[in-house]
């Protein structure tokens, strides 16, 4: 039998037996406060919040044999404190961790993970869901059900801010009230993802930005989005905001220290002790090496690939079946529209182009049921993490529209490959978008039998 000190609960023990006589059974629930362990003095107000988290029989087991005090780590004082949650709870947006300390006292710590509601509660499926808004009033009614929010300077300023239908009667002035208002409704519960003004700022201008946000919303929740920036850089941007705002440097020719530019920025912030939100991916090809900046979050964006794949395949196609080399020209044009091509290379060779479409297309296996659906990123994103060193890095699927994108991405989260993947995975949508697939037809019908039946009342409406 194993004694425990009664006078001074925090007088060091001796070490306790390496073998435990009784073994508890596995059909039986077992919480912490069945180990019955002595409270660390001062700490009873934050370990009564942990008591009756659930353990295994081996786990439990296990440290009825070593443990010796219970108490909770300093980062789990300060954020309850800071967060003001009620007597006897955990917020939400964490997962509880026990780590036992060489003297045997047992630490309870928050962790962060958006997986986990309340009082260390799994949310309801693996799958989550974000909003990829700015805008406070489509965010209220979707809140509860979302673990994470997506936003940019263009959702804030051009999509809300600046838009008098949206924020109404100019209520809200600037950015920081918005973000601010976004973050009450939202609770700790949630991740929010936030994009700097300029990536190309100095560094000192970034991280100072970067604090501005984490002291508005707190340093569990605040994300940095940091972007892929490719062959753009300081010097060239500005080409993407003047005249026809296209660039004169080809995407597939970056400078080497342009091209990793984002993931030199998206190390720095870490170092700081920021988590990255590494954003702009749209080719399979880039997660691998994004994976080497240690990211949070990886994005895939599906809308304008798609849409680009379908029509240089409609292009291709039509020239195979005519040999019109008009339809060279229009996809020459349609390439130069989408920055396949550099500015200016409005005379580049047709055959070329034709050749650089069909690579694409291969390349993306649009012809083929893995790409079919514009999902080949996200199902070669979702592998590369299954084997990733990196377990708490997640997928966030973004930018989707139309009637088919989310009932496809439903359809792959639902097959065998990638049922062990979900809880890597993070839907964002504008709340409207996402609301229509919290809807059907027959909805309305049965809607109005049921309206008819009750309007007429327990007698029938005699």
């Amino acid at each position: 039998m194993i004694t425990r000190a009664t006078t001074d609960p925090y007088v060091p023990l001796p070490p306790a037996p390496a073998i435990v006589t009784t073994v508890p059974d596995p059909s039986v629930r077992y919480r912490v406060r069945g180990l019955g362990l002595p409270v660390v003095p001062g700490q009873q107000e934050y370990v009564d919040r942990v008591l009756d988290h659930r353990l295994s029989a081996s786990a439990f087991a296990g440290l009825r044999a070593v443990a010796r005090h219970l108490g909770v780590t300093a980062d789990f004082t300060e954020l309850i404190d800071q967060l003001g949650t009620a007597p006897g709870h955990t917020p939400p947006g964490f997962r509880l961790e026990l780590e036992l300390d060489a003297d045997g006292t047992l630490f309870a710590d928050l962790i962060r993970d958006i997986s986990y509601d309340a009082d260390g509660a799994l949310r309801p499926t693996s799958v989550l869901y974000s909003a990829d808004t700015a805008n406070p009033y489509e965010i209220a009614p979707i809140a509860p059900l979302i673990a994470n929010l997506t936003c940019n300077p263009g959702i804030i300023y051009d999509l809300f801010l600046h838009d008098p239908k949206a924020n109404i009667g100019g209520h809200f002035r600037d950015r920081d009230e918005v973000m601010t208002e976004i973050g009450r409704i939202l609770g700790p519960g949630c991740d929010i993802s936030v994009e700097l003004d300029d990536p190309f700022a100095a560094p000192e201008q970034i991280l100072e930005e970067a604090e501005h946000f984490r002291e508005m919303l707190g340093r569990w929740r605040v994300v940095i989005k940091v972007p892929h920036t490719g062959p753009v850089n300081a010097a060239n941007a500005r080409q993407l905001l003047t005249g026809d705002r296209r660039l004169d440097r080809w995407w597939w020719e970056p400078a080497t220290a342009d091209a990793f530019y984002g993931h030199r920025l998206a190390l720095l912030l870490r170092e700081h002790g920021f988590r990255v939100n590494f954003t702009l991916m749209f080719e399979p090809h880039q997660t691998q090496l994004a994976l080497q900046a240690r990211p949070a979050y990886v994005n895939a964006f599906i809308r304008h690939r798609l849409t680009q794949s379908t029509r240089m395949a409609a292009l291709l196609d039509a020239h195979t079946a005519s040999g019109d080399d008009g339809l060279l020209v229009s996809l020459r044009e349609y390439l130069l529209a989408t920055d396949h091509l550099p500015a200016g290379d409005t005379e580049h060779d047709l055959a070329d182009c034709r050749r650089m479409a069909e690579r694409i297309i291969t390349h993306r296996r649009f012809r083929e049921p893995e790409g079919a659906d514009g999902l080949d990123s996200v199902r070669h994103t979702l592998r590369l993490l299954r084997s990733a060193n990196l377990s708490d890095t997640r997928l966030i699927v973004c930018s989707m529209e139309g009637e088919r994108a989310y009932p496809e991405i439903d359809r792959l989260l639902a097959s065998e490959e990638f049922a062990d993947m979900t809880r890597r995975l993070v839907v964002t949508a504008e709340p409207q978008y996402l609301a229509r697939f919290a809807s059907a037809n027959q909805v309305v019908s049965y809607q109005r039998r049921f309206l008819t039946a009750a309007s007429r009342g327990p007698a029938g409406g005699r």
